[in-house]
């Protein structure tokens, strides 16, 4: 593992460190919150905020984990940690979900008093205040790091953020008209909600843990190989990308004219490696192989100046995401 890949987990770690102290603390606000008003809509919010402190902690141990060196048992590092946590955390935020439903069903028919309702609602107010900071940065550290744990995290909190706004403003049309149905009402809808976030957290955890290609990275790099294609390569194929926690591991097939030497070879490698850093990011692996082109490839060819050459050039064939993917060299058919 390189220097920058240490650096990029050692970040998300100190990152998530965050996200687990600072959740313990906004729990205890909420919980105080629904105490002084007996709220069910500030109960859905604490219920959720205690599947914060949970996952938070856990997603704090899945960055540990991950960030471990490789050894001779995980060969690839431990970045599939993060997508474990990713999985439990969703689970957590639907079950979650399914409890506020629960209790928001309950609560239309058997509605409780109220009491300080302008009080709950500041502070529930200022708990959706830092979750929307704190889960906007997660997610821009997270985006930027590929890391899936915090990038859920910040998934999480922003969807507590909107859900915590949702019940401050059902509370505020609840003080302003004493309508108590309303309580409950808004309970329920952002349960629903809850849960559709939970679902969408776990799907995108399952994804990374089967290795499913990642089509928005795959037609970006694409695009970028296009834009910067060098005269001396004349193919690629065989591209995969494959998400390791924070680390990408992309491997492919390069052809270039045959008679260059391997030091040469390597070198059209190395340029490739670096235009991919550039754009994705230092915690990229490389395992490219290079192939030699055979006569077929010359009308694919637009190289100037190659005194090899057995046919004239034709047409060059654009990389797309279809036939970048080819276990097999591109060539016009006759």
């Amino acid at each position: 593992m390189n220097k920058q890949s240490v650096r990029t987990q050692q970040q998300n770690l100190s990152v998530q460190k965050w996200v687990a102290a600072v959740s313990v603390i906004l729990l205890a606000v909420k919980v105080i919150a629904y105490y002084s008003t007996h709220s069910v809509s500030i109960l859905t919010d604490a219920l959720e905020s205690i599947v914060n402190v949970a996952a938070g902690f856990i997603g704090l141990y899945s960055l540990f984990i991950a960030a471990k060196p490789r050894d001779i048992d995980h060969p690839y590092g431990h970045g599939k940690a993060e997508f474990l946590s990713a999985a439990v955390e969703g689970t957590l935020i639907g079950s979650a979900g399914a409890i506020i439903l629960y209790k928001a069903v309950q609560n239309l028919i058997n509605p409780v008093e109220l009491e300080k309702i302008d009080y709950g609602i500041i502070l529930v107010a200022i708990t959706a205040a830092v979750n929307f900071l704190l889960g906007y940065y997660c997610l821009r550290i997270g985006k930027k790091n590929n890391s899936a744990a915090l990038t859920a995290s910040g998934k999480h909190l922003q969807s507590d953020t909107w859900s915590t706004l949702g019940i401050v403003l059902g509370l505020v049309l609840l003080y302003l008209t004493g309508e108590k149905w309303i309580d409950g009402v808004v309970a329920m809808g952002f349960g629903l909600f809850i849960i559709y976030t939970g679902y969408r957290i776990i799907r995108s955890s399952v994804a990374g843990i089967m290795d499913e290609a990642d089509k928005n990275l795959l037609t970006k790099m694409v695009a970028l190989l296009n834009a910067n294609r060098k005269p001396n390569w004349i193919d690629l194929h065989n591209l995969r990308v494959i998400k390791y926690g924070s680390v990408l591991h992309m491997d492919c097939h390069l052809t270039v004219p045959w008679y260059l030497n391997v030091h040469e070879a390597h070198r059209e490698i190395d340029a490739l490696a670096e235009l991919v850093r550039k754009e994705f990011g230092e915690s990229v692996e490389f395992f490219v192989h290079s192939d030699g082109c055979l006569p077929f490839s010359c009308r694919i060819c637009d190289k100037k100046e190659c005194s090899e050459r057995k046919h004239n050039f034709e047409q060059r064939i654009g990389w797309t995401l279809e036939n970048i993917l080819q276990n097999q060299k591109h060539q016009l058919t006759e």
